[in-house]
């Protein structure tokens, strides 16, 4: 099984490495930095190198174990590997995510519109919730508050709960452990502050001013009572 060391070194973009064996055009590493596609997080993406040859990492998929899809002849197992992540893409997804937390406990807080889905990507997120319509008032109400969070430099911890402990402490519109398998016993929380607390096997930036500028750049329909925010970031 691949150690994750993405959990806790969210900061890195090199590590040393083994293979462990070759499936088709992916390979099991023993462990790795690259984060595989979840939680409405793109997988990373980067390079691999051993005894003068590098490989390009193009996508990684988590299923028994990780699975790194690499282009040409892959590694054999039991090739040493230096693996470097694409870092201006795995640093805008961590200030994505970070920002989608924040924004989700705001949207709960403050329109009691609970968070349905996400999706994140190197340039721009959206966010669906439970709500019948925001508007252009609410966007702006929107992006004042986010970026007055932001501006807070509020600290981003993340650690491991026993999953009995963070269902009784936790608030479950906000964690949603009740959706994991039965068998994930343990919890990993991503903590913004007091401000918000939820379970997320996600990458984030450390303290919310990594975030940068916060804009609400938009709103549709999805569904009865359900609304699509659109937003972006800049430096």
């Amino acid at each position: 099984m691949t150690e994750p060391l993405y959990l806790d070194l969210s900061d890195k973009c090199e590590f040393e490495a083994t293979v462990e064996r070759v499936a088709d055009d992916s390979i099991v590493l023993d462990r790795t930095l690259f984060y595989p596609e979840g939680g409405g997080q793109p997988p990373d993406e980067g390079t691999l190198s051993a005894d003068g040859q590098t490989w390009r990492v193009t996508d990684v998929q988590k299923r028994d174990t990780i699975y790194h899809a690499v282009d040409g002849d892959p590694p054999a197992a039991g090739t040493a590997v230096s693996g470097e992540l694409d870092w201006d893409r795995r640093r805008a997804h961590m200030r994505y995510h970070t920002a989608q937390h924040l924004l989700s406990a705001l949207l709960l807080a403050e329109y009691d519109a609970e968070t349905t889905g996400n999706q994140l990507y190197a340039d721009r997120a959206r966010i669906d919730c439970a709500y019948d319509r925001f508007t252009e008032a609410d966007l702006a109400d929107i992006t004042s508050r986010m970026n007055e969070l932001i501006e807070r430099s509020i600290p981003v911890e993340w650690y491991e709960l026993d999953r009995d402990v963070a269902e009784e402490r936790l608030d479950p519109d906000r964690t949603r452990i009740h959706l994991l398998p039965d068998s994930i016993t343990e919890v990993r929380i991503v903590e913004i502050g007091e401000y918000d607390r939820t379970a997320c096997a996600g990458t984030h930036v450390s303290n919310t001013a990594e975030i940068g500028r916060f804009e609400a750049t938009g709103r549709e329909t999805k569904g009865p009572e359900e609304e699509r925010l659109s937003f972006a970031l800049s430096s």
